[in-house]
Parts: structure tokens; sequence; C-alpha cells
């Protein structure tokens, strides 16, 4: 049980409970209050909001992070992880949700279908101030202590912070560099970008026809104050999230022009 005074932490990603990136982001706030893991139990990269409604979810108690953490496995998504760790395992609405560290990028355009964002987008969703965190190296050997760092400095902050927005959602992504070669920390805008992509078409074993998704990210945002540019530049982004995808640009010019009349 938590302490009354201390603050709930929901821990989760979509790399799976058993990724040096999760692992790290629970050493960095284990002394910030009672954390909780609930954590997809196979990688589900790319796997954007998906949720589960066509079979049953199932859930695990693990000892991987020692005693003074609470944390589960599931079959599900990483929306599924924080729908159950609302209703079944918390029964309450966590102080803060954190999800990742993930083991690759997610600025740009990769905020779409990322699970660990949608994961940290669910909780902003419910209500929940969420925090999503990126390593831009995808090695599953890669170098998380200045990540850790960079968890350390923006946390505390956050939960230091009163009369706070309850559907805060921010997208931080770290450039994989030694933590004395990070420059500092940007609050940026997310950049124009895309994947150019196309499908390899191959042949398997047995002469039949598969294909594999391959592509070139592209940058066509070429301001100064995109994730991008700053992570090219060895600073930490930060990109304030919003779950409301309206156009109200757009809006304002169709109510204008009084097209569907």
């Amino acid at each position: 049980m938590a302490n009354k005074n201390e603050p709930v932490i929901l821990i989760t990603n979509d790399d799976d409970i058993t990724s040096p990136g999760i692992r790290n982001l629970v050493e960095a706030v284990k002394n910030m209050g009672k954390v909780v893991v609930v954590a997809p139990d196979k990688p589900q990269s790319g796997m954007g909001h998906a949720i589960t409604i066509g079979s049953p979810l199932r859930m695990n108690k693990m000892n991987l992070f020692g005693n003074d953490v609470e944390a589960w496995q599931t079959t599900g998504t990483p929306v599924d992880c924080v729908k159950l760790a609302v209703d079944k395992i918390l029964h309450r609405k966590p102080d803060i949700c954190l999800s990742g560290i993930n083991h690759g990028a997610n600025h740009s355009i990769n905020v779409i279908y990322s699970g660990t964002m949608s994961a940290a987008m669910e909780a902003a969703i419910e209500g929940i101030p969420s925090i999503g965190f990126s390593l831009l190296d995808y090695r599953y050997e890669a170098d998380f202590e200045p990540s850790r760092q960079i968890v350390q400095k923006i946390v505390p902050q956050i939960l230091q912070q009163k009369n706070l927005d309850k559907h805060l959602l921010l997208n931080v992504n770290i450039p994989s560099v030694p933590m004395k070669e990070i420059k500092g920390i940007k609050v940026c805008k997310q950049a124009y970008a895309k994947y150019d992509e196309e499908f390899d078409e191959r042949i398997d074993p047995q002469k039949k026809k598969y294909y594999w998704l391959t592509g070139e990210f592209k940058n066509f945002d070429k301001s100064k104050d995109t994730d991008v540019w700053a992570l090219q530049r060895n600073y930490v982004s930060v990109v304030p999230v919003q779950f409301d995808l309206t156009n109200y640009t757009l809006k304002q010019k169709l109510e204008k022009k009084n097209l569907f009349k």
C-alpha cells in the first residue's frame, strides 16, 4: 500500500516487461513514490492505440523489480495495460503514468504509431498526467544511464506542480549520447516528417512471396523549434501532445465558406 503522502506512479511500455528500458525507468523513479508496473508480456512496438476486444486478457504478477515494486505482465497491448491497471490493479487513478523508456525514437510522426506514446495518451485521456520517454537507440544493449538522469530531472518537476493539467501529456525523446554531450532540454513542437515507405518483396523457403516494410525517414520541417531539430543537436526534446485531433483552422474555414448547407 502506498503512503497517503506519496504519489502512485504507474509505469508501462511497449517493449515488454523484461526490457532494459522499463527496468531503467523503474530504477530512476522508484524513490519518488509507490511504483506499480503493468506492461505487456511481449514486444508491442508500432501497436499504436490498439485495444484487445476479440480475445480474453490475462495478467500474471511478477517479481522483476524487487519487493518494493508491484509488477504485472499482461497479454494485452500497451493501452490495455493502462486500462487494466486503473480498473483491476490500482482501483484508482495513479498520480502519474510513465511509459518507456522506449528502445528507439518516438519523435515527429512516430507518435502516431507508437505503443509507448499511446499508453501515455490513454492515461491522459483518463485524466492522468502522463509522460512517454524514448531513447534514440534501438539496441537491446543501449546505454540508459543518461536517460535515467533525464527522467530524474523531468518527473520530479511534474510531480511538484500544483493544479497540474490532468490531461498533461509529454513526449520526451533523448539523444543517444553520453550525458556530458547532452546540451539541455528543449520544449519543442512535433516536426512535420514521415517515412518514405515501400514493401520489399521476398521469397520464403516454400517459394511463396512475402513482404517486408522498409522506409527512409524524411524531415520536411526545417524550423528550429522542432523535436527533430533539437535531437539532431543533442538536446532532449519535450513535446506537449494532445489527443484532440480537431483541425481548428480548417474548421473555421469550412464554417466561413458554408460548404455543407
